[in-house]
């Protein structure tokens, strides 16, 4: 099958080349300093890549972004993939106890997986996650197939039955259920895009949302806050957006945002709306990047309005992945990933920041731990070592993280090698209001100490040779998370690479975004990390896998983005809410980014989540 770039998928292909390649380079000058395009994301991403300190990265959702041109498909006779990946080890669909959240059914993919629960009502919960389901619509608009049109959006789902059944489906632009209103073009927003989606109940039941929205061949970017309420019969509505941060300069972007709220009805600080994101500012004569430092605001009507937004971090400036801590007495607490000068040697740290004003004013930056970032061993998906955390009610905070470890010491991995290292899930906990924190402790003790499991071999190749199963690895967890209840009850939750099995890779492909779907040629077969996903009391350490069949990296944006993190949510009732990733869900696909293609099933990325206690 051959697929021929239309004019304007050319043109956008050119366009990231350009922003990509410095300046100088691209011109034949033998001038050292390079020169980026930083009126673009992709321009943006280079800048930060070339001159940037090691081990500091946007969202990976802005990192997607920058890989996918804005263009404009004709509709063209469908598409007939010679191949499409797949493996017999894959699920067809994603079964009991677990629920699948989003209703749609044609292909669309979904990640970076959130939920919330009502701290007066503990059956009600709200989820969001990136939502590309408007690239798989298959209506037109004057002619112009939808998936053309519309660009990544922010989707929600409300559950009013402990997360039994989910609301509601997106299918055109008249129908577009619940996905954020007013940030993206699909929603009468002034973005193309949006995502990095975040969830926080106030004391009142309202919810609130925090995401991002932003141009790909342009400058304007935001950090978005919109407000949900329920109506008498248990509907989600959604409330305009409001702009925190919201630039034209080529030189910042805003990335990764956080919401959080003060639910807690005896705070002096009751129903205030705290965001915290990170700022990334870039020279605006050649582009190159100077700083990264949390930026924090607040709101005291309800998100109407917040403050202006103010760096929280004093020298400690290269820094991403924050989230905010709200206790029940009102302190606020920041968590993240930072560094003071990211450019000299030494580790990146887990920080933390604390406000007693209601985040009017925040202490000087505490190091929670040192940490080796990583790279997941047989997978291509992106990581990282963002913190999340929870207050107890006793004021007890915890703070969890992945990280790189050594197989035989279990210290921090002395260099950045998957070479007898893998990654853990550590947590942290203090008990003097953030003064001071034990030492890194394992979520997963036992699962930690496993190896995983080989399935699926010996394979054998297309040329003849033979694939082996590799040899024993420790099991590899990503992306912890930490949920508290209002009695006390910890539970924390990671994905963990349990399994691995042969993968057969793609040869040749046609270009993108065809390319995530169809194959000409089929290639060698390669070692596949496959996640399941976990949930622990911390106190029993009983666990449970909340996941119930291995999930495949591979699935979805050719197995190079599932997102930056997953969920995890307590009610009043103790019972916790897992949320993630999954691609176990077998679907029909049609439409895809402007092309038609015939009925093709496929593996895609959907929202899943479980429910249940943990002894």
């Amino acid at each position: 099958m051959n697929v021929r770039l239309a004019p304007a998928l050319a043109a956008g292909v050119a366009l990231l080349i350009v922003a990509i390649v410095p300046k100088a380079q691209a011109q034949g000058s033998t001038a050292p300093a390079a020169q980026y395009d930083i009126s673009t994301l992709a321009g943006k991403v280079a800048a930060l890549r070339d001159t940037g300190p090691a081990g500091l990265r946007f969202s990976a959702t802005l990192e997607r972004a920058a890989n996918v041109p804005t263009t404009t498909f004709a509709p063209a006779t469908p598409i007939t993939p010679a191949f499409v990946l797949a493996s017999p080890l894959d699920g067809t669909s994603v079964l009991q106890p677990a629920v699948t959240v989003n209703q749609d059914t044609a292909g669309g993919p979904q990640n970076e997986t959130v939920v919330a629960v009502d701290p007066n009502n503990p059956s009600r919960l709200v989820a969001a996650a990136n939502d590309y389901v408007t690239r798989t619509w298959a209506c037109t608009v004057d002619g112009t197939a939808c998936s053309a049109l519309f660009d990544a959006a922010s989707g929600t789902y409300y559950s009013n039955d402990s997360g039994q059944t989910w609301c509601c489906a997106s299918s055109d632009p008249d129908h577009q259920g619940t996905l954020i209103p007013g940030v993206q073009h699909v929603s009468g927003g002034p973005y193309d895009a949006g995502g990095d989606p975040s969830l926080a109940f106030d004391s009142r039941g309202s919810v609130y949302f925090g995401g991002a929205g932003f141009d790909r061949a342009a400058p304007p970017n935001t950090v978005a806050v919109n407000k949900g309420t329920f109506d008498a019969s248990g509907t989600l509505m959604w409330q305009p957006p409001t702009f925190i941060g919201a630039t034209t300069a080529p030189s910042i972007i805003n990335d990764k945002p956080w919401i959080a709220a003060d639910w807690h009805v005896e705070s002096p600080y009751r129903d205030r709306v705290y965001v915290s994101f990170t700022r990334f500012v870039f020279n605006p004569r050649n582009g190159a990047f100077v700083q990264s430092p949390i930026f924090f605001a607040y709101s005291t009507d309800g998100g109407r309005s917040f403050s202006e937004p103010q760096s929280i971090v004093g020298n400690v400036h290269d820094d991403q992945g924050s989230r905010p801590l709200v206790a029940y007495d009102g302190s606020v607490y920041v968590v993240f990933l930072g560094k003071p000068d990211a450019r000299k040697p030494g580790l990146h740290s887990i920080y933390v920041v604390k406000s007693i004003d209601g985040g009017a004013t925040f202490d000087q930056p505490v190091k929670i731990a040192d940490v080796r970032q990583f790279g997941l061993e047989n997978a291509d998906i992106a990581t990282n070592s963002f913190p999340a955390g929870d207050v107890a009610p006793n004021g007890d905070v915890y703070v969890t993280w992945g990280a790189s470890l050594s197989d035989n010491s279990g210290e921090v991995c002395p260099a950045f090698t998957n070479d007898g290292c893998h990654s853990a899930a550590l947590y942290s906990r203090s008990s003097d209001g953030g003064s001071s924190w034990s030492a890194p402790m394992l979520v997963f003790p036992t699962l930690d100490a496993a190896n995983q499991t080989a399935v699926g071999y010996p394979m054998m190749q297309p040329g003849g040779a033979t694939l082996d199963a590799p040899s024993p690895r420790r099991v590899d967890m990503i992306w912890p998370s930490v949920a508290v209840s209002p009695s006390g009850v910890v539970y924390m939750s990671t994905y963990a690479v349990d399994l691995v099995s042969p993968w057969q890779t793609c040869a040749t492909a046609p270009p993108d975004p065809v390319g995530r779907i169809a194959c000409d040629e089929l290639g060698d077969y390669i070692h596949n990390a496959r996640l399941d996903y976990f949930v622990t009391n911390l106190a029993s350490g009983n666990v449970y896998k909340a996941s119930t069949h291995p999930i495949n990296t591979r699935h979805g944006f050719n197995g190079t983005f599932l997102g930056d993190y997953v969920g995890l949510a307590v009610g009043s009732d103790n019972v916790f809410h897992a949320i993630w990733t999954d691609t176990n869900n077998r679907q029909t696909l049609t439409w895809f980014y402007g092309f038609d293609f015939v009925p093709t099933p496929i593996n895609q990325q959907d929202v899943v989540t479980a429910s249940g206690t943990i002894p």
